[in-house]
């Protein structure tokens, strides 16, 4: 429709929104999110916990206690499922809380007219009505209607599947649309906000489609794990319900007990353990100038061997100069620098640093020429007509100008490329004809410049004749002016922070669109193995599994497409890597979704930063190793519960089950082994906060469920051993009753699997890796209370009653010899298990 009816239809104008009626239109359509996200209610996350399946085992458990009046076992129950539904939802909430706040710093942006002052502001904030601004690099944030458009160029590949970018115009209906879900590749333009959120045609998509992305290998990982407790689980409680209902024990005192047994060996407190862990990790992280998108992230993070990045920024400083500008033949002059400043100060697309560089050097040193430097001062000399835009296939970029009736494409871009549409070449203002002598002589000038370590772009113009359009098919027969050239210095740090890298199991590999000769410079300076380089000619000539086999002993990959980027990933990924890949660029978004893990920058245009996982505060590969630890300390702490928790758990319900076949009374009464599962999560709680040693974050490490199930296999029966000598002496040396049995098995299996953490939290000795005071304290805390319960009104209200004095000191020599062995056995063990 008109754009007249069009702002009237959505009550707004040029000049956009008014504060107050853009946030009352936010409460009426809701946050501009492709799905909608449900609001977790406090109700809500209580009532998830309370589905899981043997929490409502538990309840039912409860119910029918009640019901044959066993009121005192009934309570015990719901307040051991209280109490750990209630920890559980509150530490998950707080770190929802602080996940979600790093989210925020990285949050996406759109530019929006509000009462006609431009303004930043989250883009899930973008209500109908509202006039957007858009420029290279933007994401389009909503389904909108274009008011004008300048060389506007957008990629909806998203959406159609077309890798193409669209012209877009304001003045044809099949052009003016623009939709959720695309970026803009060049030029700018402004749009009126038509409809948002689910609402959109890239929300009707992604709702139709809405479904959880790929699990990560953590996620994998864990739903292994899950599914080998399940056996273990299902195995021990048939095992036990089945033998005490034999003996000819109460039904409901059997199904009490194996449902009790099958708690206490399932690490309920996993998935709590796990959210608090990465959380903490990512705070860390935060304060490291990494920033976390997906928590599932961090693990993969540091499993990284293999990271794949330009050039520029990184190993670089990222601050562009030029430095030299000569005609073809390499003797200095002005025209390719004027030609180059034309073509970067029309120009429309993304932002860079060589058209800076060009822009600031024209500035700051005035030409010979009067006449030039008048042109270059002030370029009302020249007309803009129109701009061919660049693309990664071309690698040029072209601007149509105006002078004095004449027209002239002035093209910049890749040296080869331009030198091959090229026909003639410029010398002392003279248009020579090209032939093959003169050709090779020009490569030479520019890879000489190369092999100098400075970035090359050659300029070239033609005349063209008038017309209201033109395209890539007029970038011919062009006059080659010469080649501006680029300085960017290596990072002072550079070459120790790859050597650090290095130290700790990660290979940094060069992907750059610059040529072989200025690849290999800049990574000579910083001590990168330079002998295997591969082109993009050199990948086009191979085959998948050729490629697989040369890309893991190459280090530089140069005048790459970002095609081939991710034909590289892949590549390595094959060959069992896992690949961390760092780019900022709207060509870098394949790549980022390609990679184990994408990362990005702060200042990243829209397209990249949506597609990665991890953003970096600072370009920085210090920056980006620090990230690396903290997301391999944050593995190690969930590692330690996992080999923690199966081990001692599984050996004491290892027990459980087999003292149910010999003794003529339950081993231990359901709510003391639900009271000791409580008391033992209790004491995890402050895993996250743990120190990690250095033989967990050396070198990366992949998730294993082998590792954990040999440590429970290992470890768990030497708890099981200890148990049954427990077994010996209460009922031989102490002649124990029933009670006197519960209260010593609960005090000595809770003090050996509680404080054998102090062991296998670290693969060294435990007198020097010190665990962090709040692990210390809870979990010698929980020892403490476990162990004067049976001395109190709350033990008695258990089934506990005091035991000797003489059992104390068994306790204490049985606990010390059980870590002393847990320690023999895990230096031989983990060595072998985390190699």
């Amino acid at each position: 429709m008109p754009l007249d009816r069009a702002f009237a239809a959505l009550r707004s104008g040029p000049s956009g929104l008014d504060e107050t009626e853009a946030q009352r239109r936010l409460a009426e359509v809701g946050p501009n999110e492709p799905v909608a996200r449900g609001t977790d209610t406090l109700l809500g996350e209580v009532g998830r916990r309370l589905a899981n399946p043997l929490i409502l085992i538990l309840v039912f458990a409860s119910a029918v206690s009640a019901f044959t009046r066993d009121f005192a076992n009934a309570t015990i129950i719901i307040a051991m499922v209280a109490v750990s539904v209630v920890i559980d939802v509150v530490q998950t909430r707080r770190s929802s809380r602080a996940a979600e706040a790093l989210k925020a710093k990285v949050a996406q942006t759109a530019t929006v007219v509000r009462g006609g002052v431009e303004r930043e502001i989250p883009r899930r904030e973008v209500v109908p009505g509202d006039v957007v601004r858009l420029s290279a690099g933007d994401m389009v944030p909503a389904d909108a209607r274009l008011l004008s458009a300048k060389d506007l160029h957008v990629n909806e590949a998203a959406l159609t599947g077309e890798s193409l970018p669209v012209e877009k115009a304001p003045d044809r209906p099949e052009t003016s649309a623009l939709q959720m879900g695309s970026s803009v590749v060049s030029g700018t333009g402004a749009a009126l906000v038509v409809v948002t959120g689910p609402r959109t045609a890239f929300g009707e998509i992604a709702q139709a489609l809405a479904r959880r992305p790929p699990p990560t290998e953590f996620e994998r990982g864990i739903g292994r794990f899950g599914t080998f407790i399940l056996k273990t689980v299902v195995l021990l409680v048939l095992f036990a319900f089945v033998v005490t209902a034999i003996r000819g024990r109460d039904p409901l005192e059997s199904l009490l007990f194996a449902v009790a047994l099958a708690v206490g060996l399932t690490p309920e407190g996993l998935p709590m353990i796990t959210t608090v862990t990465l959380t903490k990790g990512a705070l860390r992280m935060a304060q490291a100038k990494v920033i976390v998108k997906n928590l599932a992230a961090i693990q993969n993070f540091g499993s990284i061997d293999v990271l794949c990045s330009d050039k520029t920024g990184t190993l670089t400083t990222g601050e562009m100069s030029l430095d030299v500008h000569v005609d073809p033949l390499g003797t200095t002059s002005d025209r390719p620098l004027l030609l180059a400043y034309v073509n970067s100060y029309f120009e429309t697309g993304v932002d860079n640093p060589l058209d800076s560089a060009v822009l600031s050097k024209a500035r700051r040193d005035p030409l010979d020429s009067a006449v030039l430097r008048h042109e270059r001062q002030d370029v009302s000399g020249f007309e803009k007509v129109d701009e061919i835009p660049f693309d990664f296939e071309r690698r040029r970029v072209s601007v149509v100008v105006r002078r004095a009736g004449e027209v002239l494409v002035v093209t910049k871009g890749a040296p080869e490329g331009v030198l091959a549409a090229s026909t003639t070449y410029e010398v002392d203002g003279r248009a020579i004809a090209l032939d093959e002598t003169v050709r090779a002589r020009i490569v030479g000038t520019y890879e000489a410049l190369g092999r100098r370590g400075y970035r090359v772009l050659a300029v070239a113009s033609a005349r063209v004749p008038p017309r209201e359009a033109y395209s890539k098919a007029d970038e011919r027969d062009l006059s080659l002016a010469g080649f501006v050239a680029f300085v960017d210095p290596p990072r002072a740090d550079a070459a120790d922070t790859l050597r650090a890298l290095r130290q700790q199991g990660v290979t940094v590999k060069v992907l750059t669109g610059d040529t072989e000769h200025v690849a290999v410079h800049v990574c000579e300076r910083v001590d990168i193995h330079t002998a295997q380089v591969l082109t993009g000619g050199d990948i086009d000539a191979m085959s998948d599994p050729a490629l697989a086999q040369r890309a893991e002993g190459t280090a530089i990959f140069a005048r790459v497409s970002p095609a081939q980027k991710t034909r590289i990933l892949h590549a390595l990924r094959a060959r069992g890597h896992v690949v961390g890949f760092l780019g900022d660029g709207i060509n870098d978004a394949p790549s980022l979704h390609a990679a184990d893990v994408g990362i990005s920058v702060t200042n990243a245009v829209d397209v990249a930063k949506d597609a990665a996982e991890i953003i970096l505060l600072e370009p920085d590969l210090r920056v980006l190793l620090d990230g690396v630890m903290e997301g391999r300390k944050a593995f190690g702490n969930v590692t330690k519960y996992l080999l923690m928790g199966t081990s001692s758990n599984f050996g004491n319900m290892l027990s459980m089950a087999g003292a149910a076949v010999v003794l003529p009374f339950l081993p231990m009464l359901p709510s003391q082994i639900l009271l000791n599962n409580v008391l033992y999560d209790l004491s995890q709680f402050t895993i996250p906060t743990d120190h990690v040693d250095d033989a967990l974050v050396r070198k990366p490490h992949r998730w294993d469920i082998d590792v954990i199930r040999r440590v429970m296999l290992i470890i768990g029966p030497i708890s099981s051993v200890y148990d049954f000598l427990t077994f010996f002496v209460l009922l031989r040396v102490f002649h124990a009753g029933e009670a006197l049995f519960h209260t010593g098995w609960f005090v000595e299996s809770l003090a050996t699997q509680t404080l054998v953490i102090f062991v296998i939290r670290t693969a060294g000795s435990p007198l020097k890796s010190r665990p962090s005071a709040p692990l210390a304290v809870t979990t010698l805390a929980v020892v403490a209370f476990a162990t004067a319960l049976p001395f109190t009104p709350l033990g008695r209200l258990f089934g506990f009653v005091p035991f000797p004095a003489s059992f104390f000191l068994f306790l204490v020599v049985a606990t010390v010899t059980y870590l002393v062995l847990v320690e023999i056995v895990k230096r031989a063990l983990l060595p072998k298990l985390l190699a």
